[in-house]
């Protein structure tokens, strides 16, 4: 059985995500009393994008003294959020009057989330990373999607291989919000990358697509698939006034729209998927039933919703508990075999 771990974008609602599952690596932990067991230990295969993609890196990130082994713990993965959100997403007034709110220019300075990426990453590079993954942005140049994987980098070299600081940085590149990213891979060729969330804010049908296609060819009935989303306001656009919008007026809405119909989508065609084979169980998506006292805006950092956000990511464990139980124990109940790759 091939287990796999999807999480979506969602900028610093990632917060909720990243508690859910240091809800569940606990429960890994005490279960198999291993205090020091890690999410990579149990998920053969993990796929995020944007803030999701940045959790996948967290998750599966090795020490540098012991490569085969996690250096962060799920619960510190989520403290660069925690801790850090404010700053990543501070606005000068400066910023803020040149860049119109993000109309003109990007709304937000990547220096801060550059700084921290580097402190978290250093110079650790993508077939570096302890499992496999899947990791999308888009390539604006040649107007592709783009994909990192680690089990490409690994085989196929320094075309294929990059800096996690700088997977990170593509992959969260939300426009309006950042600027592009300039990307190097290690042979030395700059791709101009933006947000995988522009196409694939749920990444889990790119996760199955992937596994499906290593070596033995897995199908659905070999795979065990958790996906997290980050929570959708699902907000009411009225037609009075959306009817007469402009540009301007559509850019938030349609960003909203965009990702949070392209995770819903994604889940209806797995659900699909897995009901025709007659195995609904082996598909788990944990979303927030409603954001409560949480903003849904990708970039709301306040101490006030950062609050918000840590309360609705511990009431959304507690809402999932049964499932999340579930979890634990086909993570630990289950033999596997490593996901390999031609």
């Amino acid at each position: 059985m091939k287990r796999i771990l999807a999480i979506d974008g969602g900028g610093i609602r990632g917060i909720v995500p990243g508690l859910v599952l240091a809800s569940l690596e606990e429960k890994l932990q005490r279960r198999s009393q291993n205090p020091n067991a890690r999410l990579a230990d149990y998920f053969d295969f993990v796929a995020g994008t944007s803030t999701g993609g940045i959790l996948t890196c967290l998750y599966l990130c090795p020490m540098v003294d012991n490569p085969q082994q996690a250096r962060f713990s799920a619960r510190e993965a989520v403290e660069l959020y925690v801790a850090n959100g404010g700053s990543i997403f501070h606005i000068s007034l400066w910023k803020r009057i040149t860049s119109w709110s993000g109309l003109s220019d990007e709304k937000h300075d990547a220096g801060e989330l550059e700084r921290l990426l580097e402190l978290y990453f250093g110079q650790i590079r993508l077939s570096q990373l302890l499992k496999p993954c899947f990791i999308p942005a888009y390539d604006i140049q040649s107007r592709t999607e783009f994909f990192f994987t680690q089990h490409e980098a690994q085989q196929r070299g320094n075309r294929y291989d990059f800096l996690i600081k700088d997977v990170c940085r593509a992959t969260s590149a939300a426009p309006t919000y950042f600027e592009a990213a300039l990307t190097p891979a290690l042979d030395g060729v700059l791709y101009p990358l933006i947000d995988g969330g522009i196409f694939m804010n749920n990444p889990t049908l790119g996760a199955y697509s992937e596994v499906s296609n290593a070596i033995g060819k897995p199908s659905a009935e070999d795979m065990f698939i958790v996906s997290l989303g980050t929570g959708t306001a699902n907000r009411a656009y009225a037609y009075k006034q959306a009817k007469n919008w402009g540009k301007i007026k559509w850019i938030k809405p349609v960003i909203d729209i965009m990702m949070s119909g392209a995770s819903a989508t994604t889940s209806y065609h797995l659900k699909k998927i897995f009901s025709a084979i007659d195995r609904s169980n082996q598909y788990v998506r944990i979303q927030p039933k409603d954001l409560g006292n949480a903003s849904s805006d990708f970039d709301d950092a306040t101490p006030g919703n950062i609050a918000a956000l840590i309360a609705l990511g511990q009431r959304t464990a507690e809402e999932y508990n049964d499932q999340l139980n579930y979890i634990a124990d086909v993570l630990l109940g289950l033999d596997t075999d490593l996901i390999q790759f031609a």
